[in-house]
């Protein structure tokens, strides 16, 4: 896990650069996202009219969804889908360098905004969070636990001892929902990865109780062994065969939330839009299962109470923040496919020099 510096405002330099640099797509990926599909280019310095103002961007986030956005099978998805010549896009924290005279963030201010893979970006003010001292290091605000909290807390409620199943649980989400399941009181926290080397760190840095080894057997008969007593709560963000194995091991009323589908979004056969599984509905009406996807916009209030909480477990030290830092926009256009190649543990975020 890299410790990264926290962001600290500073005023507006008095001399900004001419030029800027970002992250292109070059080439419309065919299949999974490689490399050379992306370029690093050179840009004019944007400059900020009203309404508007420009972010030095100090990290942000390398997100699976952006598979889906190439893959052209974006329908439902409230993001554009990403097409030749666009620059990609994604969760970042940077300082206010240049703002317009009037209302909203200053110059000097940090910001969260929804414009990184590049240098400076020119975002319009309503779109830019100001930060303030809730989460210890700015960098955190780029944690992917809010889904994770509100489907444990909204849709699957997990209770005192309870028996906790986590799917894809060395990525951003997964890596925090173990944690969080059991603050909320689980008695024993299951987690699934497909390396053994973020088996060893989930049980020994996180405190999974068990890790099934996705590709080392049967996946069904790994998970029966690693839950004898079977599960109450299933966090689901990877959908096919795990799903299926899950409901499999589900005790009577189990609540399953499901909150990704990795299984589609990162296969080599499918666009990102989709992620079929054969379930078994009779299993879900004789044991009374609840099968629910989570969506944050159905919860607008739970951001700012997820923000409140893990604020204060970092500071107690009561959570982690598992992430894995690239230096350097050079090195961007790895990123994506060495996430989707499962060479990151918990959240990849690019920090910019």
């Amino acid at each position: 896990m890299s410790a990264t510096p926290p962001v600290t405002p500073q005023a507006s330099p008095s001399v900004l650069p001419r030029t800027s640099r970002e992250v292109r797509i070059v080439a419309v990926p065919r299949g999974l996202p490689s490399p050379g599909d992306f370029a690093v280019v050179q840009t004019p310095l944007p400059e900020p009219g009203p309404g508007q103002v420009l972010v030095r961007n100090r990290h942000f986030l390398v997100f699976p969804g952006l598979r889906t956005l190439l893959g052209g099978e974006s329908d439902g998805v409230p993001l554009p889908p990403l097409r030749h010549g666009d620059t990609l896009f994604g969760p970042a924290v940077g300082e206010v360098v240049a703002a317009p005279d009037g209302d909203g963030p200053r110059p000097g201010d940090p910001v969260l905004h929804l414009l990184g893979w590049r240098e400076y970006a020119l975002v319009p003010a309503a779109q830019c969070a100001v930060l303030d001292d809730t989460l210890p290091d700015p960098v955190a605000y780029l944690a992917q636990g809010s889904s994770a909290y509100g489907a444990l807390t909204r849709l699957a409620q997990v209770r005192a001892g309870d028996t906790v199943f986590v799917t894809g649980a060395a990525g951003a989400v997964g890596t925090l929902a173990g944690q969080v399941a059991r603050l909320l009181g689980a008695a024993r926290v299951i987690g699934s990865t497909g390396s053994p080397w973020k088996a060893d760190r989930l049980r020994s840095e996180l405190g999974y109780d068990a890790v099934v080894l996705r590709g080392s057997g049967p996946f069904a008969r790994q998970l029966a062994e690693a839950a004898p007593g079977g599960v109450d709560v299933v966090l689901d963000t990877v959908g096919g065969e795990q799903l299926a194995a899950a409901l499999g091991a589900a005790n009577q009323g189990a609540r399953f939330a499901l909150i990704g589908a990795l299984s589609g979004q990162l296969s080599a056969d499918r666009a990102g839009g989709s992620a079929p599984v054969e379930i078994d509905s009779y299993r879900l009406v004789v044991k009374g299962l609840s099968l629910r996807g989570y969506s944050g916009t159905d919860h607008p209030e739970v951001e700012a109470e997820w923000t409140s909480r893990f604020g204060g477990w970092l500071r107690s030290g009561e959570i982690r923040f598992p992430h894995t830092t690239v230096t350097g926009i050079e090195r961007a256009p790895e990123a994506l496919p060495d996430l989707i190649g499962g060479r990151h543990f918990g959240a990849a975020i690019v920090e910019l020099e």
